[in-house]
């Protein structure tokens, strides 16, 4: 991915021009401030962009109320990152450096204007997803955990950000600079906690409470209508986000874990077109939502729906909180879930030594140590990989004989050239072991029906993918394992029509799906014709 450094230089050698400026003056308003006054405080929701025309702004840390590292701005640029889109919390406040000259645009005018002026667009989005970059990069800014390694609610929060791209940094519990930072906070030093900033710090938090804080679960009000509700983000779901805001639909995303699905969790698709040295599955479908962003389209997560209904205008959706919302149209893409397996205090070891993804969290808890992937698809062999990288060695186990007809070929290929990895087929976990974190496994082979143990704090689960239709409360016709039956089967006129007109089924969640990420994207964006003409009929 291109540095921060490269997209800033690049936006200085095309800032917003003249037109966009007169457009910026017609929306908003000219203001006058002062060395000293801050225009957004870190920690508060995003209310307007500030485009600088005179003077020097600064960006400032809340938990310091100092500079951010050398983070300031000049004439012709403008504050703000891609919480603004989103209608978020700001990781970042802003203050003027000395007596300045602004144009401030309220965020509602600021959208529509990035939606009628897609020149204007690109640019403004291209900084603020840099500037985002540059904080999780550097680390030196957005959220604090402290005594990650103690906690295994952390351990769900700190995988919950990184997923979701939100910047955090981490604190030893015992360290002077922990204890400085719960007594300004006003809490009791020694505690895991979350810290946004001085005045806020969370000591028993969960993503949800996460996501209500930052902004980021979008809250809906009773009876919101829209167009299309599209649940699930992953590629299938993003896609379709894309497609239904380019198309002028008024459209809602739900998701109940992170964007990116279950492809958000690979850390290399190496065979999507375009991408020839590889791109993590967050990354590709992070890129998806800032443009579905930029078209208007809105995301709620962690938000799930959990039943649905007709109506005479359509469908009703009942989510998670309560909330029940509206929609002429709904797009199914909610992907498959591995399935939790029949093991004794497995519940128990989850997120302490069990996990259901590979991504950098997962590892850093299993470094330098043997670790153990259960699967034989895609997903576990690119797992493997990932974690072949600082893992002392990693098991591959197999229920069955081979991976030949699970597994692409390149990747299987690679598995057995890695000196790193070794693939064991016919094998079982049949017990785990440990106090209070996983400390190993009894792994059965069933050719010579011998059982060993492996000595692991690690076992990553990618197994028995089951669809996530419960929810759909028997609108729509499923095959017998759950997946969404589509197109002909049910007398639909569209490959991803089900039995029930106004409800469309992409991706994975589909029965009868090729289950790639660029099968996926195609069918979002396909999809949304159909949805177009369903909803304008």
């Amino acid at each position: 991915m291109e540095s921060f450094a490269a997209d800033l230089a690049t936006m200085v050698r095309t800032p917003l021009d003249d037109g966009h400026v007169r457009a910026l003056r017609r929306a908003g308003t000219e203001r006058q401030v002062r060395a000293g006054e801050v225009l957004q405080q870190g920690g508060a929701p995003m209310h307007a962009f500030f485009y600088l025309t005179d003077g020097e702004l600064e960006a400032v840390e809340p938990l310091t109320g100092e500079r951010y590292g050398d983070a300031t701005l000049g004439p012709t640029q403008f504050y703000g990152e891609l919480n603004f889109l989103t209608g978020g919390v700001s990781f970042m406040g802003c203050r003027a450096v000395i007596d300045s000259t602004v144009i401030e645009v309220p965020r509602d005018r600021m959208l529509q204007l990035m939606s009628e002026i897609p020149e204007m667009s690109d640019i403004v989005v291209t900084v603020f997803a840099a500037r985002r970059r540059r904080i999780v990069e550097t680390q030196e800014g957005g959220l604090t955990l402290v005594g990650l390694d103690q906690s295994r609610d952390l351990r769900r929060i700190a995988a919950f950000a990184s997923r979701n791209r939100l910047p955090w940094r981490e604190l030893p519990l015992d360290s002077d600079e922990a204890r400085a930072l719960a007594q300004t906070c006003g809490e009791k030093p020694g505690l895991p906690m979350v810290v946004l900033d001085r005045q806020t710090a969370l000591t028993d938090a969960t993503p949800g409470d996460l996501a209500r804080i930052l902004g980021l679960d979008l809250a809906l009000e009773d009876g919101t209508e829209m167009d299309v509700l599209i649940v699930g983000a992953g590629p299938a779901g993003v896609s379709a986000a894309v497609y239904a805001g380019a198309e002028g639909l008024s459209a809602l995303v739900l998701e109940d874990i992170a964007i990116g699905g279950q492809a958000g969790t690979s850390s290399r698709i190496e065979n999507y077109m375009g991408f020839p040295t590889g791109i993590s599955g967050a990354d590709l479908v992070g890129r998806g939502e800032i443009q579905a962003l930029k078209f208007g389209t809105r995301f709620a997560m962690p938000r799930r729906a959990v039943a649905l209904e007709k109506t005479e205008t359509g469908f009703c959706a009942t989510l998670d909180n309560g909330v029940r919302t509206h929609a002429r149209s709904v797009i199914v893409a909610t992907g498959v879930q591995y399935r939790r397996m029949p093991l004794d205090r497995l519940e128990e070891f989850e997120g302490a030594g069990i996990y259901y993804a590979a991504t950098e969290i997962e590892a850093r808890f299993s470094r330098d140590a043997e670790v153990a992937v259960i699967g034989g698809g895609n997903s576990a062999g690119q797992a493997a990989m990932y974690l072949s990288r600082s893992a002392r060695h990693v098991h591959v186990l197999v229920r069955g004989p081979s991976l030949a007809s699970s597994m692409s070929d390149y990747l299987l290929s690679r598995l057995q050239a890695d000196p790193g990895i070794t693939i064991h087929t016919r094998t079982e976990v049949t017990e785990l072991h440990g106090e209070a974190a996983l400390e190993g496994v009894t792994i059965c082979d069933k050719t010579s029906g011998q059982d060993w143990r492996l000595k692991t704090r690690g076992l990553f689960i990618m197994v028995g993918a089951a669809p996530n239709t419960d929810w759909l409360s028997g609108l729509v016709a499923l095959d017998d394992k759950g997946f969404v039956k589509t197109g002909e089967e049910v007398g639909a006129d569209s490959p991803y029509g089900t039995s029930e007109p106004g409800i469309f089924a992409v991706g994975d969640v589909r029965a009868g799906s090729v289950k790639r990420v660029a099968s996926a994207v195609g069918e979002g964006s396909v999809v949304i014709s159909k949805v177009w003409q369903h909803v304008h009929d």
